[in-house]
This record gives structure tokens, C-alpha cells and sequence, in this order.
């Protein structure tokens, strides 16, 4: 008999997971507080997510619905190289160019992956406990909902890492970001981060006529500025090199995002008994190797290896959690390096770092990346790994 599985949230992760789950003949619900759910601006999906969307069935039609990137530059303020990598060495040491896509188009080709009728929105979990059954969810509309098992895929607040270890602290990392998408089109051999001292701007292609950009900056946490965020950041950036301006200028305000960034305490437990976490919830990290999203996805297709033909879902999430904490474990370690590093204070310290990059050689550094993104990046578990004990 199938085991019904709820999943909770129905961001990329969550999505991701009840597809993967789904089309290897597994019976699951998902459940999302909000009931828009296709907001965001863009996102880059690197080689080794690319090639665990292969894995759940959606790679293709990801690829179609994006822009490649083949670039991956480095450069001053004022426009000077860093780092310029040749295009067909950065695409041979991982496998394929990233696809930049909107969030919003990812999570249409996520959703119409499902069944009909598999995501209930404006629904949210308040409570969860285990049975003998599985778990029992109290949930916002007062109703009560039974499953076999329960994967939280509700973000970096989430409900059931609560569950499994209890309070999780967050804190601020001392700086803000902004993302937004701007009707431009810029050249693709560009397509990078430009920094300054504390304070950093990035720029890819999405597609041929668009550009997904993000940007951040030390600032107090909750600061707002006076006038409006795209005001304040084309004042700050108006002295950068081209085309960072142009882009400013052709982004509508309401396409401009700003977030806090904040750490939380690291889960110590992903899994017990019949309730797991994956994606943002079991593993947050920092937007600088851009592999937050591409972690959750792998949780996706990794997860429905590890589950498909177990009779023990409890015992298939504890050994899924197993083989992923090694890898998920470095780079939230490395992005939050990365983050401490471009935001040093003084800001002059910050600067001096930056430009320092350009010491180390490029085959390092490319084989660095390949180890993180690269579609060889993405393993699947052995049989030893998804056996029983």
C-alpha cells in the first residue's frame, strides 16, 4: 500500500521534492502558507543542479525556460579584470553553462510537473507530533491531517526543524541584499560580480533581452532608505562601470527586492523518526557560491533514491541525512567565508581581499568551482548508501 507523504512549503525545495517523489509512484500532498506563490526575481541554477533536475525529469524544460551563462568575471569598480576566464573553459570544467531563470518560471515548470490537486495553498503547519501511524499535523484552518511522513521544506523559519531541535537563533550578518531583473541586455562575456570595498554587484544574461542582477552592501539590519531602494542604489552605484547603471536604470521599482541576510543556528537534527528537512530548512546558507537553491534541489532527486522501495521511511530519511550533511556542510561553511571576507571591516580591508583574488591561478580556482558545480558535483548514492543496515 502507498505511504501518503506531506510536504511542507511549496518553494523550489519543496516543489522539487514532490515532483521527484511523486513520479516514482509515491502519494504526495503539499501544503504552502501563502497563496502566491510565484514571486521572486532570478535564480542560477548551476551544472550539478541541472543535473539533479535531470534525475527528477524537469531538466530540459528548465533549460528552455532560462538564459546560459557561460562567463564567470571578476571585476573592479572601476572596470578593471579580476578574473576573465575563458567561456569554453569554464563550460568544459562544468560540464554545461548555468541557466539563469526567474524564480517564478522555475516554479511553474516545478508545479506543472504535479498531479493536479497536490498543492493546497493557504494552508500552513502550527504544530506537528509522531504517532504509531506516522505524524499528525494540527493545522491553520483548525483541521487535523494524518501522513506517513512529513518532509518540512518551509524555509529557513521552519516549523518542523523546530520540531526536530527546537529553537533555531538567527542572527545578522551585519549586511543587506537586493535583487531585481532589469529590461537590458548586456554582454554576456561580462556576466559576473563587480566589486567594491564592502559592497558588491553581480549581473547575468536572463535570456536574451533581460538581466538578473543582485547586489549587497553593510548596512544595519532593518535600515530603510530614505528614498526608494532603486533610487538609493542608482545613486550608489552611478560612478561603477558600465553597464551596471544602464541595468539600474531600465529595472522597474517594483521588481526590486531587498533582504536582511541573516545566519540561523545550524540544525543538528535533519531527521527523526518519519519527519524530515531539506532545502533552506535543514541547511541555510549565505547567496555567495549561489548554491542555495541548487542544494535544495539536489535534496530532491538524492531524497527519492533514498525513499524509493523502502518499506522504513524513518529509517530511509536518517540515511539520506547521512550522505548529504558532509557535502551541504562545506559550502554553507565556504559561502558564509566568502560573505565574512567581502564585508570586512574597515572597508578597505574588504577591498584588499577582493582584489587579491586575482592571485590565485585560474586553474585552481576553476577546479575549486568544477568540485561545488559541476554536474560531476552532483553523486548519486551508491547501493550501499540506500541499503538498510
Amino acid at each position: 500500500m502507498r505511504k501518503q507523504i506531506l510536504v511542507i512549503g511549496a518553494g523550489i525545495s519543496g516543489l522539487a521534492t514532490a515532483v521527484a517523489l511523486q513520479r516514482r509512484g509515491h502519494d504526495v500532498t503539499v501544503i504552502e502558507e501563502r497563496t502566491e506563490t510565484s514571486s521572486g526575481a532570478g535564480i542560477s541554477i548551476w551544472p550539478n543542479a541541472l543535473a539533479a533536475l535531470d534525475e527528477i525529469g524537469v531538466g530540459d524544460a528548465v533549460r528552455e525556460a532560462g538564459g546560459r551563462v557561460t562567463a564567470g568575471a571578476l571585476r573592479w569598480r572601476d572596470g578593471t579584470w579580476l578574473r576573465h576566464p575563458a567561456p569554453e573553459r569554464l563550460v568544459k570544467a562544468l560540464g554545461e553553462p548555468l541557466v539563469v531563470i526567474r524564480r517564478s518560471a522555475l516554479t511553474k515548470v516545478l508545479a506543472d510537473a504535479l498531479a493536479d490537486g497536490t498543492v493546497h495553498t493557504g494552508l500552513s503547519a502550527r504544530e506537528l507530533a509522531t504517532t504509531t501511524a506516522g505524524v499528525r499535523l494540527a493545522l491553520s484552518d483548525s483541521t487535523m491531517r494524518e501522513a506517513a511522513a512529513v518532509i518540512g521544506a518551509d524555509g529557513t523559519r521552519s516549523i518542523v526543524a523546530r520540531h526536530l531541535n527546537g529553537a533555531l537563533a538567527h542572527r545578522y550578518a551585519g549586511y543587506t541584499a537586493w535583487r531585481g531583473v532589469a529590461s537590458h541586455a548586456i554582454d554576456p562575456d561580462i556576466a559576473g560580480e563587480v566589486l567594491g570595498p564592502g559592497i558588491e554587484f553581480g549581473h547575468v544574461p536572463l535570456g536574451s533581452d533581460l538581466t538578473y542582477w543582485f547586489a549587497t552592501e553593510r548596512a544595519p539590519a532593518g535600515h530603510v532608505a530614505s528614498q526608494s531602494e532603486l533610487e538609493y542604489l542608482k545613486a550608489r552605484f552611478a560612478s561603477w562601470t558600465d553597464p551596471i547603471p544602464a541595468v539600474l536604470a531600465a529595472t522597474d521599482p517594483d521588481d526590486v527586492l531587498r533582504h536582511d541576510l541573516y545566519d540561523r543556528d545550524q540544525a543538528t537534527q535533519w531527521s527523526r523518526g518519519p519527519v524530515l528537512v531539506v532545502g533552506d530548512a535543514a541547511h541555510p546558507m549565505r547567496p555567495h557560491l549561489g548554491q542555495g537553491g541548487c542544494q535544495g534541489l539536489e535534496d530532491a532527486a538524492l531524497l527519492a533514491r533514498f525513499v524509493d522501495g523502502a518499506d522504513d521511511l524513518a529509517a530511509a530519511f536518517a540515511r539520506f541525512a547521512a550522505f548529504r550533511r558532509p557535502r551541504v556542510r562545506s559550502l554553507v561553511r565556504e559561502s558564509k567565508l566568502i560573505g565574512k571576507i567581502l564585508n570586512l571591516r574597515p572597508a578597505l580591508l574588504s577591498g584588499l581581499a577582493g582584489r587579491a583574488t586575482v592571485l590565485a591561478p585560474e586553474a585552481l580556482m576553476t577546479r575549486h568551482l568544477a568540485a561545488v558545480a559541476a554536474r560531476t558535483a552532483f553523486v548519486l548514492p551508491a547501493d550501499r548508501d540506500t541499503a538498510p543496515v
